[in-house]
């Protein structure tokens, strides 16, 4: 296959999830509505965390992931690299988290030119090989070039692999003769200055709860003004409140509810989400940090020096030092917003 190929099949295939998730009423995609919603419900049975409203939002993450100018744009500084592919294999192991959470290093390796083997999350075993199958109908070329497992890896040149903290030490014990990127635990925060409008924290609060936020992408920690009353947020947090018909969510509200109360520990409860005064940046499931503050370049200052604990920072008026993106937009990565900051695309190229 040519580059040129492979671009045009990644397109393709984000038109035709968009077609599946656009156009329910289609006679044409009838046959493969019914697989999508088989799978989703599938998907469900076997993890209770990937409910079929996450599972679309992922999908309708894909669609502006392929995007065919966003694609273009951002392989442009690799083409010449690119006209130059590898029958090299690039090891993954992939993460479970969210839905088609590996989605990215499976399109970095097969962009590429290179083929894949990957160890799939035993969370998210479904649904990648569903769309790899959509893409090899696509383009068949892509078939001898595409391998899960739940196990054992094919031989392979380099690495990817994502897990927690206790595991990256495991990975890198485990791969150090391989070239490798090995992704440990991050999360996100929020800085508010004070001017947000009902409407921004209304966007903020999908950076909290969106995959029930349990993505590195989600908000875990809201940097607050002086004077700004954590009840602001909670009263924009509305339309997340079919959370509390969710199990699995709920239990952990329950539990840590429970626990605030039971041990005397301050907090604001909305009914399905708690918000703590604590500056740990990570959080639990239902649980919402908030740190006070009364100096912005202190704030600053702290995050970049811990930068690497930090998956995104999210602002209203966007700070470039920070790598800030606007509320609202933490789970709309782009195909340059690499997890961990590392250019995976990049260290294929030069590491096969």
């Amino acid at each position: 296959m040519t580059t040129e190929q492979r671009i045009q099949a990644f397109v393709a295939l984000g038109h035709e999830i968009r077609q599946l998730l656009e156009h329910p009423e289609s006679q044409a995609l009838h046959v493969r509505q019914q697989q999508l919603k088989s799978l989703a419900g599938n998907l469900y049975l076997s993890n209770a965390w990937f409910s079929p409203d996450q599972v679309e939002q992922a999908l309708r993450g894909l669609v502006k992931l392929l995007d065919e100018a966003s694609l273009r744009s951002w392989l442009q500084s690799y083409m010449d690299h690119l006209e130059q592919p590898s029958d090299s294999t690039i090891g993954v192991v992939m993460a479970g988290n969210l839905p088609a959470v590996g989605f990215h290093d499976l399109l970095c390796v097969l962009i590429s030119g290179r083929k894949l083997t990957a160890k799939l999350s035993s969370d998210d075993r479904l649904l990648l090989p569903a769309l790899a199958a959509m893409l090899v109908a696509i383009e068949p070329g892509f078939a001898d070039r595409i391998h899960f497992s739940d196990g054992k890896l094919l031989p392979f040149k380099a690495i990817i692999a994502t897990g927690s903290n206790n595991s990256s030490r495991y990975f890198e014990y485990y791969f150090a003769q391989y070239p490798r990127i090995i992704r440990k635990s991050r999360t996100s925060i929020a800085i508010l200055n004070g001017q947000e409008t009902e409407a921004d924290l209304t966007s903020l609060a999908n950076d909290v709860f969106s995959f029930y936020g349990m993505g590195c992408r989600n908000i875990t920690n809201l940097y607050l003004p002086e004077g700004f009353s954590p009840i602001r947020f909670l009263e924009q947090c509305g339309h997340w409140s079919h959370l509390q018909h969710h199990s699995k969510y709920f239990h952990n509200y329950e539990y840590h509810r429970a626990g605030f109360l039971i041990n005397q520990i301050a907090h604001f409860d909305n009914g399905f989400l708690l918000l703590k005064e604590d500056e740990a940046w990570q959080s639990p499931v239902a649980v919402l940090h908030y740190s006070m503050y009364t100096d912005y370049a202190t704030v600053k200052a702290e995050i970049l020096k811990r930068r690497e604990e930090i998956q995104v920072v999210a602002m209203l008026s966007p700070d470039p030092d920070l790598q800030a993106v606007p509320l609202g937009t933490t789970q709309m990565p782009g195909p340059a917003d690499y997890a961990d900051g590392v250019d995976t695309l990049q260290f294929i190229l030069q590491n096969t």
